[in-house]
C-alpha cells in the first residue's frame, strides 16, 4: 500500500464496511482504494489493493466517478460528526453502473445509477443500500451524476422541506459557487424564485453566473447589497452553508416573515446570534440536518423523484472545477481546503473513458 504524499499524491477508495475475515478477503477480488489510515488530513492518506465490498443486501456499483464534498475533508483529519473506524475508505457519493443488486431493490445489472454512501465511495467498486441509489438519465454523465447526491439532496431538503420556498420568492445563497450553494441556485431558480448569489471572488462569480443567478454579490457589503436589490424589502430565504461572521449580516437582510437556512460551518466558524433578533421581523432560523433527515423510510428516493424531472430537462447540471483522476484525491482535498475550487471536484475512475454528450442546455443561464 502506497502512502499519498502531497497534493499531487495518488488516491482511491473503497466502501465502508465491516472488515472480512483474512481467508475470506483473501478469495475476494482486489480493488483500488483511497484510505484514511491517521487523521492528519489529505497527506495521510493511502491507495493500494483492497478485497471488493461484500455485496451483503447491498447494490454492488463498478464506480466511474466519485464527487469530493465537504466532509470528505472533515474526516480526513477526525472532525466529522461521524467518525468511522480507522482504517476507513473516504467518499460519499458516486455514479456508475450496477455490477449486481437484491432482488426486489428495483435495480439491475447494467443500470446507470447514483449513490450516496456513509464511506468508501472513492473507489473501483462500491456496495451501497438500495435505499441510497438513484437511476442516472442517460443524458447526465457520470462525473455530473456524482455530484448530485449529497449537494443536491441537501439543496431540496433545505430550500423545499425546510424553507418551504415559493415561487416568486427570492433567495440569496451564500457560498454560491461550492457544492450546496451551486445546488441552491439552481433548484431555487427551478423553481421560479429569484437568486442572488454571494461570492468570495471573480471566478466564483462566474460559477453562479453560469449555476443561473440572477444577481452576484461580493462577500463584503453583501446585506444592503441585497436590500438595494430587493428595494429595501430585504430577502425571503437566505441559504447559509458557510456560517462565520456573515451570519448576523445575513440576518439583518431578512425580509419580515423571512427564513435563514443552516447548512453547515465551511469557514470552520460556528456563529452565535442573538434571538431577540428573530422577533423583530418574525424571521426564522431554520436548521437543515439532510444526514438526519434522510434516516426517514422513502425520504432519500422521494426528494430524487422531485428532481428527476429537473434533471431530465437539463435544469439540474453539477458546476464542475476540476475532473481528477481517483490517484488525485488528496490534491482534491487539498484544493477543497484552501476553498480555491470555484466548481466541484470529481474523481474519476477511468478518467481516459468516453462519457454520453452533455444536454444541450446544461447551463440554465
Amino acid at each position: 500500500m502506497t502512502r499519498l504524499a502531497g497534493p499531487n499524491a495518488a488516491s482511491g477508495s473503497m466502501p465502508a464496511g465491516p472488515t472480512a475475515a483474512p481467508g475470506r478477503a483473501a478469495a475476494r477480488r482486489q480493488m483500488r482504494a483511497v484510505q484514511v489510515v491517521t487523521l492528519d488530513g489529505p497527506n495521510a492518506l493511502r491507495i493500494g489493493p483492497v478485497p471488493e465490498p461484500d455485496p451483503d443486501g447491498r447494490v454492488v456499483i463498478d464506480v466511474r466517478a466519485a464527487g469530493v464534498v465537504y466532509p470528505d475533508a472533515l474526516k480526513a483529519r477526525g472532525r466529522y460528526q461521524d467518525r468511522p473506524e480507522l482504517p476507513f475508505v473516504l467518499g460519499q457519493e458516486c455514479a456508475g453502473v450496477v455490477r449486481s443488486a437484491p432482488d426486489g431493490s428495483g435495480f439491475a445489472p447494467g443500470d446507470r445509477v447514483a449513490a450516496s454512501t456513509t464511506a468508501g465511495a472513492f473507489a473501483d467498486v462500491v456496495a451501497a443500500d438500495p435505499a441510497s441509489v438513484f437511476p442516472l438519465p442517460e443524458a447526465v454523465s457520470f462525473r455530473h451524476g456524482a455530484c448530485l447526491p449529497v449537494n443536491y439532496l441537501t439543496a431540496h431538503a433545505a430550500l423545499l422541506h425546510r424553507g418551504r420556498l415559493r415561487a416568486g420568492e427570492t433567495v440569496l445563497v451564500h457560498g454560491a459557487a461550492g457544492g450546496v450553494g451551486s445546488a441552491a441556485v439552481q433548484l431555487a431558480v427551478a423553481v421560479g424564485a429569484r437568486v442572488i448569489a454571494v461570492v468570495s471572488d471573480d471566478a466564483k462569480a462566474r460559477v453562479a453566473r453560469r449555476a443561473g443567478a440572477h444577481d452576484v454579490l461580493a462577500v463584503d457589503g453583501f446585506a444592503p447589497a441585497a436590500r438595494r436589490l430587493t428595494g429595501g424589502t430585504g430577502v425571503d430565504v437566505v441559504v447559509d452553508p458557510v456560517g462565520g461572521d456573515r451570519f448576523t449580516d445575513s440576518l439583518r437582510c431578512l425580509a419580515p416573515g423571512g427564513r435563514l437556512l443552516v447548512v453547515g460551518f465551511t469557514s470552520g466558524s460556528i456563529p452565535t446570534v442573538r434571538v431577540n433578533r428573530l422577533l423583530l421581523n418574525n424571521t426564522e432560523l431554520v436548521g437543515v440536518g439532510w444526514g438526519a433527515l434522510a434516516q426517514q423510510p422513502g425520504y432519500l428516493h422521494r426528494q430524487w423523484a422531485d428532481l428527476l424531472p429537473l434533471l431530465q430537462r437539463g435544469q439540474l447540471t453539477p458546476q464542475i472545477g476540476a475532473a481528477l483522476p481517483l490517484t488525485a484525491a488528496a490534491a482534491a482535498l487539498h484544493q477543497l481546503e484552501q476553498r480555491r475550487l470555484a466548481g466541484r471536484a470529481v474523481l474519476l475512475t477511468a478518467p481516459d473513458e468516453p462519457e454520453p454528450a452533455p444536454a444541450e442546455h446544461e447551463e440554465t443561464r
